[in-house]
Formats: structure tokens, sequence, C-alpha cells
């Protein structure tokens, strides 16, 4: 198979794998690939997993990418926040949660950043459209409380401060009887003595 023909047969995708390749061409030399990519036609992400080079990147993009390749995950934790105006700071690096082992991916493109949850706490996200493509984004009370279970020092008005966590921008989007909803299925008396220091930090901030 020439370039061309790949390119024409993958014109939808925006991240690719071996796969998708072989989904065409069965038999399909993967020395092909690394020809390509050494002619600047395509970008190794990850082990695998491919763009190609005249790729437009944008926010939503890199959040396609980042759920194609490390499965399943949601974006979710600082990237949510910042899409959410909860905090001040630019987020360098996509964050997401995961049911696999935590990892970090470092490519050209961006890093990716995972962290694991117990599979039964994947939930709470939306799916949300970009250009005919789909990708999974926390919703504002599930990215809060993720956050929270995973940075278990976090528990303090001093903590939330440091965050320069935006308690107005909170109030005014989440739904609080979902938030509470949610808490419940992590099932953790030390997270819901934390949520619940959080709550009352909200209110009167």
């Amino acid at each position: 198979m020439q370039y061309i023909e790949l390119r024409e047969k993958l014109k939808g995708f925006i991240v690719f794998s071996l796969s998708d390749i072989r989904k065409i061409e069965a038999d399909f030399d993967l020395r092909r690939l690394n020809e390509w990519a050494g002619k600047g036609y395509i970008k190794s992400i990850k082990r695998g997993y491919y763009i190609f080079s005249d790729l437009r990147l944008s926010e939503q993009v890199l959040f396609l990418i980042a759920n194609t390749i490390y499965q399943p995950s949601y974006i979710s934790l600082e990237m949510a926040f910042s899409l959410y105006n909860l905090i001040p700071e630019a987020v360098y690096g996509i964050t997401s949660v995961t049911s696999q082992k935590t990892n970090c991916f470092k490519t050209g493109v961006g890093n990716f950043i995972y962290k694991h949850i117990k599979p039964e706490l994947l939930f709470g996200y939306e799916l949300r459209e970009y250009n005919n493509h789909h990708y999974l984004m926390a919703k504002i009370e599930k990215a809060v409380l993720d956050y929270l279970y995973l940075n278990p020092r976090v528990k303090s008005e001093k903590d939330f401060n440091g965050l320069r966590f935006n308690a107005s921008e909170f109030k005014a989007r989440a739904d609080m009887v979902e938030f509470r909803k949610y808490l419940e299925v992590f099932n953790s008396n030390a997270l819901s003595v934390r949520v619940n220091k959080f709550i009352t930090y909200i209110k009167y901030a």
C-alpha cells in the first residue's frame, strides 16, 4: 500500500493504529510506517498509534488522542478544572483518569498523563462531539471528586486556597445533589470527611 492510499482510506481518523491499518491491508509491512515517519508524513504518538503530520492540533484534538491511546479513560483532574474555569493556571499536560495503571506519555504533540482509579469509579463523564468525533470529559462534579480522591493531602481550607480554586464558579455550575450521589459511590469515609470540608469551604468562600 502506498502512503497516498493510506491517507485516503484513513482521512476520517484523528489518530490511527496499526490495527486500523491492518483492517485495510492484513499483511501490511510495519517498515512502511517507519519509512513514512522518516519522511515526515506521519508522527508516532506512542507505540502502535500515529497521526498525520499535518493534523491541525487543538485542545479537542488532544482530548481525542488522549481517549484513544490509553483506554478506558476520560479527561479529568487539572485539565478539567482548567476547562471549567476552576483554576486560573494553564495546565501543561492532558490529564485523565483510567482503570489501567498510572502512566505518562511524553510526545511531540504534548504530554498525556493518566492516573489510576478503580474500574467501578469510571463514571460521571459525558460524551462531547468534535468534528464528528467524540471524546469523554468528566462532569464538573466528578472532576473535583476524582482530584480529591487522588490527592488525599488536599484536605483543609489552606489546601483549597493553595489551589486558587474558583468556589463561585463551582457553586454556579455544579449540581450538589449529583455531587453527593457521586461521592456515595466512592464508599470512602476518609474521602467523605475531606469532601465535607470542601463543601464548607465553597459555601463561605
